[in-house]
């Protein structure tokens, strides 16, 4: 029903906002500068309203995805942290189904499409990279439900996600780590030693340590501050004593035209250590090693060491433990003398 208040403006003239509500409906709401006019406009929205002309199926029909994505980018995907990231992936969904009303949003059309992100014949990409680009437009659909009300239900909450692998668990055997640390020490570029170091010595993740700034480095606590994380959250790391004692060696020499620890050719920005770490890489004679596998290496030699996977978990920074049960099995050993030693105590064996 209608319901109609007498407002005020700021030089005193009254004014009449009258809001309709129905179950099953958004509220519709208007200004008037008469009673009389607000009193008709509500009378004349509820007969529209219980004849369906705003039924969630009709709004549905008047608004493309197009324009949900476009609304969506403009308010919410700038404040995200993987802003770019989502906005080439709802590009990608606004080339496939942008003309589309929303009404026209289906779950087998989502399969569809779902199918399309891993064809050879259009850029295929993996089961997991596709299941990206759905959770991307699944939160759109999502925000047009709760927020806009321009549909009743999120379609794509009705299709199943692809089956990702477990994901990479290639790390760094003992000879393989010697061999690449004197590569690295022995290579033309002075700083790819200490960050290989750092990144194997902490876990952190290629770009916090490239992207790392000496107001994060605390040379007195024996620490690092992680402020800007994959997961939105502060990360403090311990450094160990060799890469403590080469950071304090490299804060003799650094750069007064930047903050970062690895300035790259322009002072704001970060070094790549591309050719460097290729370099390296073939003079140690690794192969299929990627540096994201340095933060693998952490967590196995980690879980080889006795850490629990609540604990790598922490080191790495992930909220959940799905990511670090790859190497549950690493901590095998560990986990054995653990119960030998409880069954000494118990059984006396």
């Amino acid at each position: 029903m209608a319901t109609i208040e007498k407002r005020r403006s700021v030089n005193g003239d009254p004014h009449y906002r009258v809001k309709v509500r129905l179950k099953g409906h958004p509220p519709q709401t208007a200004t008037f500068s008469t009673r009389s006019d607000a009193k008709n406009w509500g009378a004349k929205i509820e007969t529209e309203l219980r004849e369906r002309r705003h039924s969630p199926a009709t709004v549905a029909q008047r608004h493309t995805v197009n324009e949900l994505i476009e609304r969506y980018s403009k308010y919410h995907l700038a404040h995200k942290k993987v802003a770019d990231q989502q906005a080439r992936q709802l590009h990608w969904w606004r080339q496939r189904i942008g003309h589309l009303s929303l009404a026209d949003i289906t779950p087998p059309l989502i399969v569809q499409q779902r199918e399309a992100l891993t064809e050879v014949s259009d850029r295929p990409r993996s089961s997991a990279t596709a299941n990206r680009y759905l959770a991307a437009l699944s939160h759109v659909f999502s925000v047009a439900v709760k927020e806009y009300g321009w549909i009743d239900q999120n379609p794509l909450l009705l299709v199943k996600r692809g089956k990702e692998s477990k994901g990479r668990t290639r790390f760094l055997n003992d000879s393989e780590r010697n061999r690449l640390l004197a590569a690295c020490q022995a290579n033309s570029n002075p700083d790819l030693y200490l960050a290989v170091l750092l990144s194997l010595a902490t876990g952190a993740r290629r770009m916090e340590i490239l992207g790392l700034r000496w107001p994060q480095v605390d040379l007195t606590r024996k620490t690092i501050t992680l402020l800007e994380t994959k997961n939105g959250e502060r990360r403090a790391l311990p450094l160990g004593e060799q890469p403590l004692a080469l950071l304090r060696e490299r804060a003799k020499i650094r750069r007064i035209d930047s903050d970062l620890v690895f300035p790259g050719r322009y002072p704001n920005q970060p070094a790549q250590f591309r050719h460097a770490w290729a370099s390296a890489l073939e003079v140690a004679q690794i192969d299929d090693f990627h540096w994201h596998d340095l933060r693998h290496s952490t967590a196995s030699y980690l879980a080889m060491n006795g850490a629990t996977l609540q604990e790598i978990a922490a080191i790495l920074g992930h909220k959940t433990l799905a990511m670090v049960k790859r190497y549950a099995h690493l901590s095998e050993p560990h986990t054995a003398r653990v119960v030998n030693r409880m069954n000494a105590v118990i059984f006396g064996e």
